[in-house]
């Protein structure tokens, strides 16, 4: 099965539910921006990576790997995002800038206040 990430924002973080007694699960919510509409998704993490996102704080940037999973119950059909892997997003000091590239050219602001008047043009 294929494997995906996503990075977002850490919106929320839920307690770790025991749904048997040999089974435990973990849901979060991630914000995604998607222009004038933020999307919320929502990711589950089971057993023993219920305490994955003990590291993170909500508001924080985070990546998230995950997996699809899908099952039938009672005739009804469900899709959770299974989280397997979560760590800190890519901080955008470390992304290169805007300013740091080959088409850095001077405006009229670099130019100097006064000008050297000895210069024979």
């Amino acid at each position: 099965m294929p494997s995906f990430e996503i990075e977002g924002k850490l919106l929320r973080k839920y307690d770790t539910e025991n749904k048997s007694q040999s089974f435990q699960a973990r849901e979060f919510v991630l914000e995604i921006p998607d222009g004038n509409y933020p999307q919320y998704i929502k990711f589950q993490l089971t057993q023993d990576r219920c305490g994955a996102i003990d590291a993170h704080s909500e508001g924080e940037q985070i990546k998230v790997h995950f997996d699809l999973r899908g099952r039938e119950w009672q005739g009804k059909y469900f899709t959770n995002l299974n989280a397997w892997r979560i760590e800190k997003a890519a901080t955008e000091a470390a992304a290169p800038s805007a300013a740091n590239n080959d088409y850095d050219f001077p405006t009229a602001s670099d130019e100097p206040a006064v000008l050297n008047e000895d210069l024979p043009f």
